[in-house]
């Protein structure tokens, strides 16, 4: 069994020059896939109006797709960590008929969890920065640093790449945690302790509180088998804050992850297509994404879908590693305004508020 502070030996222990990605996790939609997802997509609109919370295996029927789906977490939890859907075709759909399939595929994992104040079950991954200045970091521009989010399986699905650049990175968290055991194991012992967090001002006023009550762990075996959390960027306004100062050992190990996980002899980046759907394990994955070229107009900038799954046959995470408890999630879950997911509504309730600035100006 593996163990923290031990030499870990997984599927999921990879190095980003030694994979061929498009081989070991790219699965190409054949066209009786495709065809599935039309005929679900047709039941679901015959429906009516149904709002993402409804949207089931039930609303969204699915045969062969409906098992590839069921099956992916094991596929997840079992190999490298990620797969790539491809071969959607883009050109086909709308935006929010792309939402409706998205959610819908994801429906057959679990039910998504809230991720922000916003109360979204799905979140825009745009930069929208010049809309909202307090912006979470899938919502602004630019690379993002390595990190893992509040989920077992994040997914992303690209409505629209950038002009350049924008791509996902990914590396094994497995093996970061083998690099600090061989090089800085002061500084492992240091995370498997943990680190204080901190939400960003918004997600923090609409929920419990803003800052963890305890030290976070970024490595446990508490539930038989390894988990991996590091939310560097919790972790970053929380030292950054002053308010619960980092000892030097900490903020050297904050970086010293960061720099491991982000080095060339590690990472992965996995290009966007139009139509693409990624999912990754959270538990063994790190991600960030490279920097790049953006439109200026709000409807042609670059456009990811995400959403949080969680998977019910796996350990539930240790409580000490959970940052976003329940009553979190609730909490933010009452902001949510109905159908406010559809990139059609999301892009229109900003531009409105934009207006509504330039009229207060």
């Amino acid at each position: 069994m593996n163990r923290t502070g031990q030499l870990i030996e997984s599927p999921a222990v990879w190095k980003g020059p030694d994979l061929d990605w498009t081989k070991e996790g790219l699965h190409i939609l054949s066209a009786d896939e495709i065809e599935e997802i039309d005929g679900a997509l047709r039941h679901l609109l015959a429906l009516g109006e149904i709002d993402f919370p409804d949207i089931s295996p039930q609303t969204f029927p699915l045969d062969k797709m409906g098992r590839f789906m069921r099956e992916l977490p094991a596929f997840l939890r079992n190999g490298r960590g990620f797969m790539m859907l491809r071969g959607l075709p883009r050109e086909r759909y709308s935006d929010d008929d792309m939402t409706r399939i998205y959610f819908g595929l994801g429906s057959y994992v679990s039910k998504p969890v809230t991720q922000s104040y916003l109360g979204d079950v799905l979140g825009h991954v745009i930069n929208v920065s010049d809309y909202e200045p307090k912006s979470r970091g899938y919502r602004k521009g630019g690379g993002q640093l390595m990190h893992t989010d509040s989920c077992d399986i994040i997914g992303l699905m690209c409505l629209r790449t950038a002009i350049s650049g924008g791509a996902s990175r990914i590396s094994s968290a497995l093996a970061v945690h083998n690099e600090l055991l061989r090089t800085r194991p002061d500084l492992l012992d240091v995370l498997r302790r943990g680190l204080f967090l901190k939400r960003t001002d918004e997600d923090g006023r609409r929920a419990t509180r803003t800052f963890s009550e305890h030290r976070v762990p970024f490595f446990s075996d508490s539930t038989g088998e390894v988990i991996c959390y590091l939310p560097t960027g919790y972790a970053r306004l929380a030292e950054k804050s002053g308010q619960c100062p980092f000892s030097e050992a900490e903020s050297e190990a904050l970086y010293t992850v960061r720099k491991i996980a982000a080095s060339p002899e590690f990472y992965l980046d996995m290009g966007f297509r139009d139509g693409d759907i990624q999912f990754l394990n959270n538990r063994v994955l790190v991600h960030g994404r490279t920097d790049y070229e953006d439109a200026e107009p709000l409807a042609q900038r670059r456009h990811l879908l995400r959403l949080w799954l969680t998977v019910k046959d796996w350990p539930a995470m240790p409580d000490e590693q959970v940052f976003h408890k329940p009553e979190d999630l609730r909490l933010w879950s009452q902001y949510r305004r109905p159908f406010a997911e559809l990139p059609s509504t999301h892009d229109r309730l900003l531009l409105e508020s934009g207006k509504v600035a330039t009229m207060v100006d």
